[in-house]
């Protein structure tokens, strides 16, 4: 049967993403702990030069998703489907081009966690992120900002002469261009992912790439690499390095004998020239495996655990019922808290893949680790010979420039106004004119007359760019408000607070409305140059906003994430007065949003009204957008009450504080992408 590639359309229950934060990421986003000195001298050289690279400021100038909610609805997906004799594999590519399913097709058995709904939740580093298939994270440490955006996608003629589907996009938070090609070979059982990353640029830029895959999990489900000791957070943020498969009593290579969330970096011998590749494999020695070329050597185990709170969890993403995920993760570094330098006019590109395994059931189960990992080792060879996938590596080199065809999906146009100002070659990754859309419209104008356009005043201020070039014009444009606000956005991704500060007054002078500038100052006032002022300015930038908003999902957007950001303020700076001022001008159906029913608990104990605060929580609420690792709802609530915290609220990933379950606390946030 000849490779095919098809269109196709699923229905699945899905939440609406909704519409983005309107307000720029100006704070850093959530990450492990730093390492310190003391910390980085037990690593190996390379890997603790890489914990200390390309660490992001912030999401600039990537935009928050954090507009779902929770209700779902049958919902139409475009899907792209690769087919042959042995596998299917169905792409979503307005969803971070995600594997959604790979069925072996001769016993229908699905090899991935197909997730049966698309619930968003907060796990991506700009929020929304959903579970199950394979992902393609990259950017920085963490799930990728493009977890719940579009990639351009079209077919190509594959290196054995069929089809392979190209997946591209240009990643923002480092400016990078990148594509992932997918074909399974006429004859073949696995599906090959060709991967290339390039620096267009005459800097060097730091890079981070992990392809994680949700496998199934129960009991028997057991986790296999060509390792006998892994990199493992302690509960205070450093790495250890521990033994595999034992550790403090449990074998850990079975996800489910870990109580709490866990990561576990298997230190996959590449300079000895060991084959990295990873499995997941039942009770009867099936399931699938991963493997590359070399260039891709870390490989990652992440266990949700047994415990409440990862159960918790794993219900959240999907439904109740449904069974649980472990994830296998494969990336360029020994662990997800390094960043991989590429020099300018580099490229890094590396093959995977991906397909059905089985093994021995007594061997990959036996006490023996070393004849367990053997014998995975032995039937991937078997299955795949490593010459096969380097010959297939260099065959794809030699068609990874070829141009695509019609497309079959479109991303972004930000890729096109930067390969548009910056003269780009980027050979078998078209960002073309025909791709540019509303969002890039401004800075199109600016870049050809050197001036922004004068708002409409119909939306709040759109996205702002922040790399050197589009700074540089920033700073030679006209100096109106609108300008000021977003010259002093990309000053402050720069790293130069007091000039965006100085931008920011500048604009505010003749700015109407004012709320824009004014809660940039206010968030440059945080978390410690002068907390007081900051919340005096969320306060009136909230008044402002209050004050001139019309109608439209936009401004509702951007009086709720106003909202929650000048409430939290205000609480955490002990003004419950300016908090109660801030609740009493939402409009009321934005006091319904579950972030605001939990601030109003927050603020009704923080006015002495515990018994208040708590009926909150008995009438139930369901928070959307928690952050992974985020202890907000068991926080407030040990604030109000010393009953045990309801289970419909736990979330925890560690052990907590009081009466805690029998296994050592793990560092957080586990799972980073």
């Amino acid at each position: 049967m000849a490779t095919t590639v098809r269109r196709a359309v699923l229905t699945l229950p899905a939440a609406p993403l909704g519409p983005e934060n309107p307000l720029p990421a100006l704070c850093p986003p959530p990450a492990p702990p730093a390492l310190d000195e003391r910390a980085r001298r037990v690593l190996p050289r390379d890997m603790a030069r890489q914990t200390g690279y390309g660490k992001l400021r912030s999401l600039l100038p990537v935009r928050i998703r954090d507009g779902y909610g929770r209700l779902r609805a049958d919902t139409r997906v475009e899907a792209l489907v690769l087919e042959n004799a042995h596998l299917r594999a169905t792409v979503l590519p307005g969803l971070g081009g995600r594997v959604h399913s790979l069925v072996h097709v001769p016993t229908g058995r699905e090899l991935l966690y197909r997730n049966p709904v698309l619930q968003p939740a907060a796990f991506a580093l700009n929020g929304a992120w959903f579970s199950g298939g394979i992902e393609w994270n990259t950017g920085a440490t963490g799930h990728t900002a493009l977890a719940c955006a579009p990639l351009h996608a079209a077919a190509v003629p594959a290196p054995d002469g069929g089809t392979m589907l190209r997946l591209w996009e240009w990643e923002r938070l480092r400016d990078l261009p990148f594509q992932v090609d997918l074909w399974l070979p006429a004859d073949g059982e696995f599906l090959y992912a060709g991967v290339r990353v390039r620096n267009p640029h005459e800097r060097p830029a730091p890079v981070y790439w992990w392809s994680n895959t949700a496998v199934p999990e129960d009991a028997g489900l057991r986790v296999l690499a060509p390792a006998d000791e892994a990199w493992h957070p302690t509960a205070e943020g450093a790495l250890r390095r521990i033994p595999v498969p034992e550790w403090e009593g449990a074998d850990r290579t079975y996800p489910l004998r870990s109580t709490h969330a866990s990561d576990y970096f298997y230190e996959v011998a590449a300079e000895a020239g060991d084959r990295p590749w990873i499995a997941a494999l039942d009770g009867e020695g099936r399931g699938l495996v991963q493997t590359s070329t070399s260039l891709l050597r870390g490989r990652k185990l992440f266990a949700w655990g047994s415990g409440r709170g990862g159960r918790r969890w794993q219900e959240w993403l999907t439904e109740p019922g449904t069974g649980g995920y472990a994830e296998i993760q494969a990336g360029l570094a020994r662990t997800q808290r390094e960043h991989v330098r590429m020099e300018p006019g580099a490229e890094l590109s590396w093959l995977e893949a991906y397909g059905p395994l089985s093994a021995d059931p007594e061997a990959v189960h036996g006490p023996d680790w070393a004849a367990a990992r053997a014998a995975a080792g032995k039937a991937l060879e078997a299955a795949l010979p490593r010459e096969r996938v380097d010959e297939a590596y260099a065959a794809w080199r030699a068609a990874a420039d070829t141009e695509p065809g019609e497309r079959l999906a479109r991303g972004s146009g930000w890729g096109a106004l930067e390969v548009l100002c910056g003269r780009y070659a980027l050979p078998g990754t078209p960002f073309t004119e025909a791709d540019l859309g509303e969002a890039q419209k401004p800075w199109l104008e600016l870049w050809r007359s050197g001036a922004l356009p004068a708002p409409d005043g119909q939306e709040p201020p759109g996205p702002t760019l922040v790399a050197p070039h589009w700074r540089d014009m920033l700073e030679t444009a006209p100096a109106d408000p609108l300008t000021e606000y977003h010259l002093g956005v990309a000053q402050w991704h720069a790293g130069d607070a007091a000039q965006a500060v100085r931008s920011w007054e500048r604009g505010l002078a003749a700015a109407r409305p004012r709320w824009p500038l004014l809660r940039c100052l206010a968030a440059a006032d945080l978390p410690a140059v002068d907390p007081e002022r900051a919340a005096r300015r969320y306060g009136e930038a909230f008044v402002d906003l209050a004050a001139t908003r019309p109608d439209g999902e936009a401004w509702d957007a951007a009086e709720s994430a106003l909202g929650r950001e000048a409430m939290t303020v205000l609480l955490d700076a002990g003004r419950p007065p300016q908090a109660r001022a801030v609740w009493e001008g939402l409009r009321p159906a934005l006091r319904e949003q579950p972030r605001f029913r939990l601030l109003g608990a927050m603020l009704l104990a923080a006015e002495g009204h515990a018994a208040a605060a708590r009926r909150v929580f008995e009438d139930g609420f369901e928070l959307p957008d928690l952050r992974e690792g985020e202890e907000i709802l068991s926080e407030v609530w040990a604030r109000i009450t010393d009953h045990p915290l309801p289970a419909a609220y736990d979330f925890r990933m560690h052990p907590p504080s009081r009466g805690p379950e029998p296994d050592r606390p793990e560092a957080q946030p586990p799972g980073a992408g």
